[in-house]
């Protein structure tokens, strides 16, 4: 009986894994940074398409899209933050520059694979 009941709640988390979409869209305000070095190790350089996010393995690429001017950017996280509330992520000025932002903007985020 046991068994059968390790059975369903793996069965159970199994389903709900499935359903998650974990490259769902994520919505709030983009930051603009260039200073220090990442978490990562790397040196933030004001001229790389880099980006901080709190959650996301480092390497992944994200298209970051200003929600204003419909204009985006791929951007490689390389570090951790923002850590002001309501922030999602922080891009250096080059990528800033690629979608019009300065200082903070509502953006979208997506993960992109092969870019």
């Amino acid at each position: 009986m046991m068994f059968l009941s390790l059975i369903v709640v793996v069965s159970t988390v199994a389903i709900l894994f499935s359903v998650i979409d974990v490259n769902a869209a994520q919505s709030g305000i983009a930051s603009v940074y260039s200073y220090g070095r990442s978490a990562s190790g790397e040196r933030v350089k004001t001229g790389a398409l880099t980006g901080a996010h709190r959650s996301l393995p480092f390497g992944t690429k994200v298209r970051v899209t200003h929600r204003q001017t419909g204009r985006s950017v791929v951007v490689r996280i390389n570090d951790r933050g923002p850590f002001v509330r309501g922030r999602i992520i922080d891009i250096t000025p080059a990528a800033a520059h690629a979608i019009g932002l300065s200082g903070l903007a509502p953006v979208t985020l997506n993960v992109v694979a092969g870019e």
